[in-house]
């Protein structure tokens, strides 16, 4: 009886003292700072193994050509960040893709004209494109002018509308070579 009565009474106490109310209150904000910083911290581990290629590297050779090397992600594939029309965009490198198909967001955002519509073939299904044009894309120092793209209405993308499929219309102009876990990508002069 005696305990429960002792146990009333520091709750009570508890209860209207407002230093214990303070805190908790800043024993909370510790915890959410904490998880905030994880968060942070996977975050960006988890967009490096799906991106690795976010800052890409150049060196031109002797011959003068652009070289660019891109490693695989986790999952197989040549992801990267390069400047579409100067705007940063996330591409993966789709040899099956007949020009560079982009979705309708990215193409507001790079200032792609919407041309006329035709049909497309994609991994889901037949459906409508749009004709447009690239004025620039940058691969580090791979600098391709003017390239016929679509801009494709229900484009699977990633993070936010914000991948493109790099397709053959940009990849003819390079030549590539794979070897292990590493594509080399040159500019043909």
């Amino acid at each position: 009886m005696l305990l429960n009565y002792c146990q009333r009474e520091k709750n009570t106490m508890q209860a209207s003292d407002p230093t214990a109310k303070l805190g908790k209150g800043f024993a909370l904000i510790a915890w959410l700072l904490v998880l905030a910083v994880i968060y942070l911290l996977f975050d960006e581990a988890i967009a490096h193994k799906l991106n690795p290629n976010q800052q890409v590297q150049s060196v031109v050779n002797a011959q003068g050509q652009a070289e660019v090397t891109l490693t695989r992600n986790q999952s197989g594939h040549y992801v990267g960040t390069l400047q579409l029309n100067g705007v940063d965009v996330v591409f993966l490198l789709d040899t099956g893709a007949t020009v560079v198909a982009v979705s309708p967001e990215v193409a507001k955002r790079t200032g792609m004209p919407q041309g006329q519509p035709y049909q497309v073939n994609t991994a889901n299904g037949v459906t409508t494109a749009y004709q447009s044009h690239i004025n620039s894309l940058k691969l580090g120092d791979i600098l391709l002018r003017d390239l016929p793209a679509s801009i494709v209405p229900n484009l699977t993308t990633t993070r936010g509308g914000t991948e493109i499929l790099l397709g053959m219309s940009a990849l003819k102009h390079l030549e590539f070579a794979q070897q292990a876990n590493q594509l080399q990508l040159k500019q043909r002069n």
